[in-house]
This record gives C-alpha cells, structure tokens and sequence, in this order.
C-alpha cells in the first residue's frame, strides 16, 4: 500500500483511480466467498483445507506452494519499498534502497531463525500506526489538492486499466486469511459476515481515499514518486516530513515481512512433513518448533531475488505482477473449491462472481502469470511422486 498508489498511477495516470475502484468493487465477492466458505467448512487449514476437500491433495499442493513461492518476490518487493522511502528523507540512490531492503531482510531472518514472535498487540499497533499514517497523510495533504491534476485522464489510452488493476491485486491479497481463523468465532456464520461487511467498506474508503489524494496533490509526479505517502507528508509539513514517513514505513515493512516470513516458514515445513516438498524440510512443524530449514530456504530464496533485482535493475512492477499472479492462483483455487462445495444459493452465486472476476484478473495479469504456471506444474509433477499424506495447514 506504501508504494502501490505510485506504480498504478505510472501504468494508467488519474485513470489508476478507475482500477482501484474496480478492484474494491471486485474484492468483495471475494471476501464473502471466503468468509461462506469459512463459516460453512471451519479450519485452520484455509484455502488449502478447501482446496483438498473439494479437488484433493494435488490441488492442495498446488496452493501451498503458490503461498509459499510467492514470499521470496513479494518480501523483496515490500523491502524495497521501504529502501525507497528511506532513500526519498536520506538520500544515498540505489545504495540506501538495496541496503535498507538487506538489513530488513537480514532484521526478520534473525528474528525468526531464534524463534521471536512478535505478540498480537504489537501487529495491532502497527496496524493502527498505519491507519494514523495513512489518514495524517490524506487529511493533511488534501488543502494541496488540484483538480487540474486529473488531465489527461488517461494519457496510456483506457486499456492501461487492466495492468494497472493487476499491479494493485497485490493490495487486496489477505482476504483468505480470515478463513483460517474460523474456530476463533463463537458464531462464524454470523460473526464472519459482521466482520466481512466492515472490513470491505473500512479498506475500501481507505484505499480509495488514498489513491484520490496522491493523484489530486502529486499529479503527474505521482508516476514517478516511489514514495507517495512521504511526499503527501512533505506536501503538508515540509521536507523533514520524510525521515518520519521512512521511519514508519520501515517499522511497518518489519512487520509485514515479519509475518510472511514466519507464515512462510510454517508452511514450508508443513509441505514438508505432508509430502508436498521434500520430507528434511519438514523439521520444525509442530508447534512451538522453530522451521529453521523452511525459513532458510525462503531467505535464501528472497535474498537471492534481491541481488537479481540490484544487479540486473529489474522494473519492481515485474516483481509485484509475479507475486500478485501467485496470489490470484490461490484465489483461483479457492473460488473453483466454493463453487463445488457451497450449497446452491446466495453464496454460490456470489462464489459464481468472484469466479469471473479471477478470471479476469488472471487475464490481466499475463505473461507474468507465467511464474505461477510453473509452480503449479512443479507442485503437480511433485505431489504426482509422492502423495501428500495429511491436510496443509
């Protein structure tokens, strides 16, 4: 989110805005086919736990390995994210990109490697910390807006919306997540609708807010700001604003990445216990076991991506559509398992319309879907060699 209004605004100008819009619209569907299916089917085990029910271990596999090849790009990604928006406050070019994504790189490996958690109130206040960043940002910068700023609408031409609503999936990733809460509700047909309903309206108004804002008060710059919300900050407070957006941002990023990296690392070592990846990653699944193989091989995976892309100066567009591509198989998956295991009605037709709405974002997506069809080949041609052996979680 700290860099994603930049990059849509870069593929499509004040026309990103009809993206963000559509991909709010389209993300509901979404969420509430989860959610059914959440409250219908409860287990920790997710979109893989349906995935298996309604099409067995290999289509399991399948979502297991798109998660867990999707946190090397996509930890890359959000790093270097956070290394643009301490280069935009302290300068240094390329160097103080590439070495702050290192040092967070290096921070949550460590972190996870001796098995620190960070607790549930922490994640809650960072989260609120981004809330209080993101609305500071909008609410400040806004006097600054010009309504000038939106001509062109659509200098790349109206077809620029389809990359740029693939580029912003990225955003909208995490809706499936609350399925593997389920057993955390009293009610979940109930509770899960209440919290569905409000989460879909409280990150729509935001996201939206935020992307009006950027394009009203940056304009054309906007394409070219790898820091947006550090630029609204500066807009309204003066340049210092930046140390304090870049400071946020990697605290942020920390907790972001940290939480990949040790989601990551459970399921890999889950893969592993199950048969889905070689059995020596297996070590460390059970509970309150450190996956230090798993999350080894993950870091090694995403420091690997990182000095690809300082090396070869790879667009990160490329880097988000790869990761964005990974993450729509998963839904892919999980919507194609709603539609076999809801009962006719309300949610299979709402599972019906977020199916088409999979579709075309894989559509969207491309040629880089092509990094997860060779997941989805290998995780197939593996799991066809040894059959897992219990439910991915």
């Amino acid at each position: 989110m700290i860099a994603l209004p930049a990059l849509a605004a870069d593929a499509a100008g004040p026309a990103s805005l009809i993206a963000w819009l559509l991909l709010i619209v389209a993300s509901a569907p979404l969420a509430f086919t989860f959610a059914a299916l959440g409250a219908r089917h409860p287990d920790a085990g997710g979109v893989a736990h349906y995935a298996r029910l309604a099409f067995g271990p290999r289509a399991s596999a399948v979502v297991g390995w798109c998660f867990y090849c999707a946190v090397p790009p996509g930890s890359t990604a959000a790093a270097l994210f956070a290394g643009y928006y301490a280069e935009s406050a302290f300068g240094g070019g390329r160097s103080t990109v590439v070495g702050t994504a290192l040092a967070l790189m290096l921070a949550v490996a460590g972190v996870n490697w001796f098995g620190v958690r960070m607790s549930g109130r922490a994640q809650l206040a960072l989260g609120i910390v981004l809330l209080g960043f993101i609305v500071a940002a909008v609410l400040f910068a806004l006097p600054s807006a010009d309504p000038d700023n939106l001509k062109p609408f659509a200098p790349h031409g109206w077809t620029a919306i389809a990359p740029a609503s693939a580029l912003l999936v990225w955003s909208f990733v995490g809706w499936e997540a609350i399925t593997h809460l389920t057993g955390e509700f009293r009610d979940p047909r109930r509770d899960l609708a209440r919290a569905t309903t409000a989460a879909v309206v409280v990150v729509g108004v935001i996201y939206l807010a935020v992307a009006v804002t950027v394009v009203l008060v940056l304009g054309p710059s906007a394409a070219s700001t790898p820091a947006p919300l550090g630029e609204l900050l500066a807009t309204a407070f003066g340049g210092d604003a930046r140390k304090l957006a870049a400071v946020i941002a990697v605290l942020l990023t920390f907790g972001t990445m940290n939480a990949y990296y040790a989601g990551a690392a459970k399921l890999g070592a889950a893969l592993g216990r199950d048969g889905a990846l070689p059995a020596w990653l297996g070590r460390g699944s059970q509970a309150g076991e450190v996956p230090r193989r798993s999350l080894a091989v993950n870091v090694t995976a995403s420091l690997t991506v990182l000095a690809l892309v300082s090396w070869s100066n790879l667009d990160l567009t490329s880097i988000v559509l790869a990761t964005s591509g990974l993450f729509v198989t998963v839904y892919a998956v999980g919507i194609a398992s709603a539609l076999r295991l809801l009962e006719p009605g309300r949610a299979r037709v709402t599972a019906a319309i977020a199916m088409a709405t999979v579709v075309a974002l894989l559509l969207m997506t491309g040629v880089h879907l092509l990094w997860a069809v060779l997941v989805a080949a290998a995780a197939l041609a593996y799991s066809g060699r040894r059959s897992p052996r219990s439910s991915i979680s």
